[in-house]
């Protein structure tokens, strides 16, 4: 049964935060159920989440994100590690082409049965001419 993988053991990372303001701008608010709250990233590229779901191993099957129009990831890339290697990032689990608009997104990802410990989500391209990502909303579904 497909759920929410983000539990209150899920870590998460990101490459950046806008003017390094996490109060305003910070990675909790990728989490924080709220539209009026978001993630920003400094300029450049690329920019990563990294998400560590702890003791507790998960299938991906598809992530979900809401960016914000003109600062959207127009080209990303979902690696995933191994419970027995959680810092090589060697499984690819998929590439996917968010459309430059406000609403929510769903990406499914190829399917797999591979327990992974970490995922990271790459955004290699932007909307943005300086690179920059807003999201206000992102979830990771599985089991």
């Amino acid at each position: 049964m497909t759920q929410s993988l983000l539990t209150p053991e899920t870590r998460i990372k990101v490459s950046s935060v806008l003017n390094r303001d996490t109060t305003s701008y910070g990675k909790q608010h990728l989490i924080d159920g709220s539209e009026e709250t978001c993630w920003n990233s400094e300029q450049g590229l690329p920019q990563h989440i990294l998400l560590d779901f702890g003791s507790q191993p998960v299938t991906v099957e598809s992530i979900v994100f809401m960016f914000q129009g003109g600062f959207v990831g127009k080209k990303c890339i979902a690696l995933a590690s191994l419970p027995e290697s959680p810092n090589s990032y060697d499984i690819e689990l998929g590439a996917f082409y968010p459309e430059d608009i406000n609403s929510t997104q769903t990406f499914p990802l190829p399917s797999s049965e591979n327990k992974v410990q970490r995922l990271k989500i790459i955004f290699e391209e932007s909307t943005d001419f300086y690179g920059r990502i807003t999201v206000y909303k992102m979830d990771i579904l599985g089991h």
